[in-house]
């Protein structure tokens, strides 16, 4: 009997070589028809980023060098100071585009949102964020804010109000006149007004089934889930070799604690019908129910808005007070506005949401700590289809620049808001004056602290509110605010940063307090 082996082989050896010609020939076919596209356009190449290394390994590895210094931010300044601010970098075999000029950021997001979709994004992020606000496009994405839009022009007494007694709990857990880190408060802090957000009247029952309390435990497994996906997104079309049994398990934690707040609400959706929807305030988690019950949909959603509400609000708050700090004639000077306007010490009243947004220095200040430390530092979209972007390409920039199918274009907002010929020689300092009489009037898109366009954040004014609002109680209530051994005073940027999806303090936020009316303990 003749061995058949030779002929099994024959055919799998014909078979690669036609999958490898054909593939080539449409490479070939499809460049061809990309440089048409780009004459027409005038595009012309952008710089091409500073690796010396074949497919981009050693800026690659200095990324997760810099990454485990907790200074990768650094290394994005240091990037774009050699490559210019719109560049070429071929990573890993795939081409893409890096860019903070705000003229191809409106583009992005903005005047050509047809054009990019989240690219890798939803298989990177899926084993922890599944399918929701963040990680979907089209008509998914349009639905699911539509869903959220009302939670946040609806119910913003009752938002406040959450925010209120929250804010009470994190000072009641301050030390007198000792060192405390801040951070994990301020983490704290919103974790709890963001459950709220989602779960709203449900509380009151999940807390009685103790599942609040685990929070610490999701808050670790979530920190770690984050960090995973920032290494995973880093890969590009290797994502996946990044996960584990760490990755795993971290991402059941996460999923168990919200699964079990999600059984609360749909165990109770059956009074939903017999309830006046209008007399009611309206609670994102029920809004969710009444569209699907099936459990892992509703965790997905969950999961997504947690991320934006318990963590970008966090880092504003921590950097905030850090800053503050560290600069104290500003800290007086904020003080002194609390001071004349709503009042400071134990007899002082609680702000109404008027009075916090009638603040001039206050939203200053934010605004400030918000263009040094933006909570989504960076991010990306892909091309949904052959484009361009407006400049960065020939010898002076100006040119268009070609974007094929499929390829992602990068945009580091921390870079952008330190651009010097758009803020100033003085960029990289804190200076909230740097805001009055319109000054940066025209800044545009070179700001962008919540995003742009269609997709621009929802919850931006309850963000706002909740850290204006928190830094009003912390200078009513304690009449020293100061830095500690473990605070120390570094160039801005240069600091430790722990960037996942945002960007927190790798060294927190250690300070210390003394209450008005304290007696001095020395």
């Amino acid at each position: 009997m003749v061995s058949s082996l030779p002929l099994t082989w024959g055919l799998l050896t014909g078979s690669l070589i036609a999958v490898f010609i054909y593939k080539f020939c449409t490479y070939c076919y499809e460049l061809r028809i990309d440089k048409k596209f780009a004459a027409a356009k005038g595009c012309q190449p952008p710089n091409k980023w500073n690796s010396k290394w074949p497919l981009g390994l050693d800026l690659l590895i200095k990324a997760f060098q810099h990454e485990r210094k907790q200074r990768i931010l650094q290394f994005f300044l240091n990037v774009v100071s050699e490559s210019g601010n719109t560049f070429e970098q071929k990573l890993l075999f795939a081409r893409g585009i890096d860019t903070i000029d705000p003229r191809n950021i409106e583009a992005i997001l903005s005047t050509q949102f047809a054009d990019f979709g989240l690219g890798l994004r939803p298989p990177t992020f899926d084993p922890l964020m599944g399918s929701g606000i963040f990680t979907q496009d089209g008509k998914q994405w349009r639905h699911s804010r539509e869903l959220l839009r009302p939670q946040f022009m609806t119910n913003r007494l009752n938002n406040f109000e959450q925010v209120r007694d929250a804010v009470d709990k994190i000072i009641s857990c301050v030390p007198e006149d000792d060192m405390v880190d801040m951070q994990p408060l301020f983490f704290r802090l919103t974790f709890d007004t963001t459950l709220f957000l989602l779960f709203g009247r449900h509380l009151p029952s999940l807390k009685s089934e103790g599942i609040t309390d685990r929070g610490f435990e999701f808050a670790e497994a979530f920190n770690l889930g984050q960090d995973y996906l920032a290494q995973r997104g880093r890969l590009g079309d290797f994502y996946w070799l990044l996960g584990g049994k760490g990755f795993r398990k971290a991402c059941k934690i996460c999923h168990d604690f919200v699964d079990g707040a999600v059984k609360k609400a749909l165990d109770s959706s059956g009074t939903l019908e017999n309830e006046d929807s209008k007399s009611e305030p309206y609670v994102f988690i029920d809004a969710l129910v009444r569209e699907s019950s099936d459990p892992k949909v509703l965790r997905d959603q969950c999961l997504n808005i947690l991320l934006a509400g318990r963590d970008t609000t966090a880092c504003c708050l921590t950097w905030t007070l850090r800053l503050l700090v560290q600069h104290p004639q500003i800290l007086f000077k904020l003080r002194s506005e609390i001071r004349d306007t709503v009042g400071v010490g134990p007899e002082a009243p609680i702000p109404t949401i008027s009075q916090i947004k009638t603040l001039p220095y206050l939203s200053l200040v934010i605004k400030e700590v918000l263009r040094l430390y933006p909570s989504v530092p960076v991010n990306s979209r892909a091309a949904v289809k052959t484009t361009t972007l407006p400049v960065g390409g020939g010898s002076t920039g100006t040119a268009p620049v070609l974007v094929r199918k499929g390829e992602a274009v990068g945009y580091c907002v921390y870079a952008m808001h330190r651009r010097k010929d758009i803020y100033g020689p003085d960029a990289d300092e804190f200076r909230p004056e740097r805001w009055e009489n319109d000054t940066l009037k025209n800044v545009g898109w070179g700001y962008l602290p919540f995003n742009g366009g269609p997709r621009v954040c929802l919850g931006q004014d309850f963000a706002l509110l909740e850290a204006g609002f928190t830094i009003v109680r912390l200078l009513q209530t304690f009449e020293t605010i100061d830095m500690t051994e473990k605070s120390f005073k570094l160039p801005l940027g240069e600091e430790k940063q722990v960037l996942t999806l945002v960007v927190s303090s790798g060294d927190g936020c250690w300070v210390r307090m003394r209450r008005y009316g304290a007696r001095d303990s020395k």
